[in-house]
């Protein structure tokens, strides 16, 4: 049932958003330039490696030394704009329909990740990662590591297709209230880096 109802959204919402997705698209390339889409490896579930594509929210600024800027400092306003809208998301729709990821589930994390959780932690990989979660309407980015991977591993040992409409229902409000973008001094969240 979930499945179908990602498949049956996503696919709906795809052909609805075509349009608005190709300005946005024209926006990025203008604004911050090519490639318009951000392409990165993300673990899905049971670890399994997807390509998951946003739109791009950062320059490829770099110091004298050729490495990449802090993410603060490469995301413009236009990039900050994006993100606050969870407008960046929109191409992850692809994503569901593929099947690497849900509407709703644990927020797919970055890749090194992996072995620094504790085997609690772990357990946001029994479901497929999703657009939205418990833990994104109830603090997003401005939740600490540990209370976010509490959220996923609750919303894993909880989840109900009622809970699901609920979350979506939610997340509509969260996204319009533009809240817990990011935490105090982070263009989104500091690096996870295992339990202390």
């Amino acid at each position: 049932m979930k499945r179908l109802l990602d498949i049956l959204v996503s696919s709906i919402a795809l052909a609805m958003l075509g349009p608005p997705m190709a300005v946005l698209a024209l926006m990025v390339a203008f604004r911050l330039g090519r490639p318009v889409l951000f392409r990165q490896e993300r673990p899905g579930m049971n670890g399994r490696i997807f390509e998951m594509v946003k739109f791009r929210t950062m320059t490829d600024e770099r110091d004298v030394d050729g490495r990449l800027l802090p993410d603060a400092q490469r995301l413009t306003p236009f990039g900050r704009w994006l993100r606050s809208t969870s407008l960046d998301e929109l191409p992850e729709l692809w994503n569901v329909l593929k099947g690497d990821m849900s509407l709703v589930g644990p927020r797919p994390l970055l890749v090194q990740y992996l072995p620094l959780y504790s085997e609690r932690q772990s357990k946001r990989h029994a479901v497929r990662p999703g657009l939205t979660g418990w833990a994104q309407i109830n603090g997003r980015n401005a939740l600490s590591w540990p209370e976010k991977f509490e959220m996923d591993v609750w919303y894993v040992e909880n989840r109900t297709c009622w809970l699901d409409l609920k979350i979506l229902f939610r997340t509509v409000l969260t996204v319009m209230g533009r809240s817990g973008v990011s935490a105090a001094g982070e263009a989104t969240m500091p690096p996870f880096r295992g339990e202390r």
